[in-house]
């Protein structure tokens, strides 16, 4: 399953939602939330393997759709609250993605898939692999900052993450420091502190290891 254009969803309707609430129309409101949530549960709970990508500090939100769950087990502050994308080979190193290809090879991928006619994963694997390439992180990923991640973005609340990369920053004049702070500052101040608590790791992380990458079952509401 693909998107017709840049991307799978656009996302959620903020706008019309925005309008709903300033006509006071609290009730539609809380359909546009029942309806969206119990959708991402279905998206959720569904065996196929899926990746979100979500800007939501930008927009005065916070990461939802299950992304606090994985978010939770990767350099998810930093994601979280910054929304920088990860492109396929930091995909690939993080485990969020499974092959990487040249585009130029997709549509030849998606005729053999379509070709195929079982729901073995072995077979399905070896299909993709014929066509995988072998990719490497380039000089400037984040992932190469790993180091200077744990520092500024291990604190517990937002106030100390950005005084960390302030500091950080009068330090070494870092051109990806100066960056970073700035997005930051262009957030919504509560979006990041709702943010940074739904991707901060769960006290016994070790003891979800065995969950999908995918949000834990919820109740539906009838």
């Amino acid at each position: 399953m693909k998107g017709s254009g840049r991307a799978f969803c656009a996302g959620g309707d903020i706008v019309s939602l925005y309008h709903m609430i300033n006509a006071g129309k609290m009730e539609d409101c809380k359909e546009f939330f029942r309806t969206l949530y119990t959708y991402i549960y279905i998206l959720g709970t569904c065996l196929k393997p899926h990746v979100f990508a979500t800007p939501e500090t930008l927009i005065g939100f916070h990461p939802d759709a299950g992304v606090s769950f994985f978010l939770s087990h990767l350099p998810g502050e930093y994601l979280g609250l910054t929304v920088e994308k990860l492109n396929g080979a930091e995909m690939i190193s993080c485990g969020l993605a499974t092959h990487y290809a040249h585009s130029s090879k997709l549509a030849l991928i998606e005729e053999q898939l379509g070709k195929l006619d079982t729901d073995d994963p072995s077979v399905i694997e070896n299909s993709l692999e014929k066509y995988s390439d072998l990719v490497c992180l380039d000089n400037i990923s984040v992932l190469h900052r790993i180091e200077i991640l744990d520092k500024c973005f291990s604190h517990d609340t937002v106030e100390e993450i950005i005084d960390s990369l302030e500091s950080e920053t009068s330090k070494t004049s870092d051109a990806w420091c100066i960056s970073t702070l700035r997005r930051l500052k262009e957030a919504s101040p509560l979006g990041l502190k709702v943010s940074l608590k739904s991707v901060s790791p769960f006290p016994d992380t070790q003891n979800w290891a065995f969950f999908p990458l995918s949000p834990p079952p919820l109740p539906i509401r009838n």
